[in-house]
């Protein structure tokens, strides 16, 4: 049994800038910051990550209970956020998923920075999250590497589970190959932390040419051609 993981913001879905729009408007009403630091990276990176760096800038304690408070805030207003922007699912990302699905022998899951919740309602505004029963997600980790183990863990405790119905050992066997399918340097950089191979695709803010210089397995321009995607699990 494979696994695939892939990322949503730039991968799967573009939200017109929902969820940096959500961010802001609750850092200027929930912590009373005016003038935001625009120069803090979205790209690539956790949830945590990012508001952590904005935190710091501000001058805002980082403390468990800021960071749940900043994420009731943020969840609050994400819904309203989607809706007034216009997002789309990016080309071939509804044919890929079928195919994966189909094939029977691949576990699709995400590896996000995206907070669970925050995963759930972008995904449920494009109809995807159905797509995914597992993943790594940005709630508790600061760095993608740590997100990755964590949807690796995922992904063997879901073929556990399903291993009696489905005659899967595990997910961990020398016969399964980890495929990871994002849009920054950062996604190249998480799947060779998990000794996954790494699928990087220019639908994004970073080029072929960017992507190119972290090599990963594939460059792709974006996901209509799934016949590289499918190669690298046979």
């Amino acid at each position: 049994m494979h696994i695939c993981l892939l990322d949503i913001d730039g991968t799967l879905v573009l939200t017109g800038g929902a969820g940096q729009t959500a961010f802001s408007q609750t850092l200027i009403a929930d912590f009373g910051i005016a003038d935001l630091n625009t120069k803090v990276a979205f790209a690539g990176r956790s949830d945590r990550a990012i508001v952590a760096d904005l935190f710091s800038d501000h001058g805002i304690d980082p403390s468990d209970e800021n960071w749940s408070r900043f994420c009731e805030g943020y969840l609050s207003r994400l819904d309203a956020a989607l809706h007034s922007h216009k997002g789309h699912v990016l080309p071939g990302v509804p044919g890929l998923l079928e195919a994966l699905a189909d094939r029977g022998d691949i576990a699709i899951g995400l590896v996000t920075g995206n907070v669970r919740e925050g995963a759930r309602r972008k995904l449920q505004h494009f109809d995807l999250w159905h797509w995914f029963p597992f993943g790594g997600f940005g709630d508790e980790y600061v760095d993608r590497c740590d997100i990755a183990a964590a949807a690796l863990a995922a992904a063997h405790s879901h073929l556990g589970a399903d291993a009696k119905g489905n005659g899967i050992a595990n997910g961990s066997n020398s016969n399964c190959e980890v495929v990871v399918i994002g849009d920054t340097l950062h996604d190249i950089r998480c799947a060779r932390s998990i000794d996954a191979r790494c699928i990087a695709v220019a639908t994004g803010q970073s080029t072929t040419e960017e992507l190119q210089t972290c090599n990963p397995d594939v460059v792709l321009s974006n996901l209509e051609d799934i016949g590289p995607v499918l190669e690298l699990f046979e």
